[in-house]
């Protein structure tokens, strides 16, 4: 039978082939049922006013608006908006409250950890970690534990957040600046200071070259870190004879630290140095119960 055998075959409702064969199977030409067909027209109509009415082609710098105006952006402000005016009078209250009488008052501590705990993910989790254990290797401290460069008091904490460290946003941002001793010191004397640390923070250690370095500790270390290693919060000098690190304890992070020093740097939060991208003295106060109450505030 030829091909234009089969297309002239019709079926009992009139209907041809459509010329398609499988296994000797022919496909008729049926037409798709009414209903099919009205609603796929149905969702062309649809779909043609939905971007006539909601902002929907996408154009060089926005997309088209739409005749209705509806902004999900907008929508989002508004919420926020209304979410802050049912808790300006909490916020009004965290904002001017001493941070050391925070903890006497439940529900405004409640309300300061919760809000903390947004602010924290949403500005703080990219270098601290979501769950704030830091990220050693980057230098970002660890915030669970009890080591604190600056003191892990809560008024103390606000502070850090407020003005950041060693930053060129704030005139009161926490400094210190540790030399490099590389230039100052030889790599006996360093290799010596190296060992004499890990020796103090309890580590393995040439015996010898730490005996060595404890008189190099002494004479350009011990005015910082304290004649025993142990810091001094004041000047941002950390304790050396415990086993949390910033940077890493060990004999190659340690103379790395020695010869070139470090010089990490974290921004004022406060909206008075960051104007639109800053932090409030309301999430400010927040964040700094958050971080408190983790586990590593004093």
């Amino acid at each position: 039978m030829s091909q234009n055998d089969d297309d002239q075959k019709t079926n009992e409702l009139g209907y041809g082939t459509t010329g398609h064969s499988w296994d000797g199977i022919e496909e008729w030409n049926n037409p798709m049922p009414k209903w099919w067909v009205w609603t796929f027209w149905a969702t062309v109509v649809w779909g043609i006013l939905y971007t006539i009415a909601y902002p929907a082609w996408p154009l060089i710098e926005r997309a088209t608006p739409g005749i209705l105006g509806q902004s999900t952006r907008a929508d989002v402000a508004a919420d926020i908006a209304a979410v802050n005016e049912r808790n300006a009078s909490l916020n009004e209250a965290l904002a001017g409250i001493d941070l050391t009488t925070l903890a006497d008052d439940a529900d405004l501590h409640g309300y300061a950890v919760n809000k903390g705990r947004s602010v924290f993910l949403n500005n703080c989790s990219q270098c601290h970690g979501a769950g704030a254990a830091g990220v050693q290797a980057a230098g970002y401290p660890n915030l669970l534990d009890d080591a604190w460069l600056w003191g892990g008091q809560i008024d103390e904490i606000a502070y850090t957040v407020s003005h950041g460290i060693r930053n060129e946003q704030s005139l009161d941002a926490r400094w210190s600046e540790m030399p490099a001793f590389g230039e100052i010191l030889g790599e006996e004397e360093i290799a010596g200071v190296v060992q004499y640390v890990r020796q103090i923070s309890g580590q393995e250690h040439e015996a010898a070259l730490a005996a060595a370095g404890a008189e190099t500790f002494l004479n350009e270390c011990a005015s910082c870190h304290g004649e025993q290693g142990m810091g001094d919060q004041s000047l941002g000098a950390p304790n050396l004879t415990d086993a949390i690190w910033l940077y890493g304890g060990s004999v190659e992070t340690l103379t790395e630290t020695v010869v070139n020093a470090r010089f990490g740097v974290m921004p004022a939060w406060n909206e008075e140095f960051r104007g639109a991208n800053g932090l409030t003295d309301a999430e400010i106060n927040a964040v700094a119960a958050y971080v408190h109450q983790l586990g590593g505030g004093q």
